[in-house]
């Protein structure tokens, strides 16, 4: 006899079993998945405790030239950031984010990985190169359509944290968001307000998620136009 279930019906058994396997699973697998990410957390401590060599960061520092440019400059359309002269402990954590997966994109995520750098050392070392570049200073800053209504958003919602100019805090862990792409801001400040920055607070989604889409991209424009 021939079923007459459709494929959401006849599907329904599979899911009960993957599901019952999972939660089978879920106890053998929750000290490895604790340990990886305990050996994740380690080695972002390490590469910010680690003394860095700037000199050996420039050779490794070839591989992120491909996309970022011999002088960190980045793509002034915004799909690639300007990195140069952001502070070296910056550097050092976004790098342990995509490798913790705590930053997601696939770009990132490959050249960032342990086949091209090989652990905390080396992470501290490309980091301080980057540092040493001189910033760039030509930012591709946005339409100005928003920028009055971005730059009053930026004082009520961010300078705060961030400062009126948004300078970095190398002890913080802040990066600098001045003079940066206007479009890649933009792209990160959406990102961040829809939950797809995991590295980025609850305290730091809140004051985004108020904002429209055109003050987000006025706050990115306001940013971009500074030195």
């Amino acid at each position: 006899m021939t079923s007459r279930l459709g494929p959401a019906a006849t599907a329904a058994p599979a899911r009960r079993y993957w599901a019952a396997l999972l939660l089978c699973l879920a106890p053998a697998l929750a000290p490895a998945l604790a340990a990886v990410a305990a050996s994740a957390a380690g080695e972002l401590q390490a590469a910010l405790a680690a003394t860095p060599d700037a000199g050996r960061g420039a050779a490794l520092y070839g591989t992120c030239a491909a996309c970022h440019g011999a002088q960190g400059a980045g793509v002034t359309d915004g799909t690639i950031p300007a990195i140069a002269g952001q502070p070296q402990r910056v550097i050092v954590k976004q790098l342990a984010d995509f490798r913790r997966s705590q930053r997601l994109d696939i770009r990132m995520e490959h050249f960032a990985d342990r086949r091209h750098l090989e652990g905390a050392q080396d992470i501290a070392d490309v980091a301080a190169h980057v540092a040493a570049l001189p910033r760039y200073a030509r930012a591709g800053i946005g339409n100005g359509a928003a920028l009055k209504e971005g730059t009053r958003a930026w004082f009520v919602a961010c300078a705060d944290c961030h400062g009126a100019t948004g300078k970095a805090d190398a002890e913080a862990l802040v990066p600098r968001v001045a003079g940066q792409h206007a479009a890649y801001l933009e792209r990160q400040l959406l990102d961040t307000a829809a939950g797809r920055r995991p590295n980025m607070s609850k305290e730091h989604r809140r004051p985004l998620q108020r904002l429209s889409a055109a003050e987000l991209a006025g706050v990115a424009d306001y940013l971009s136009r500074l030195n």
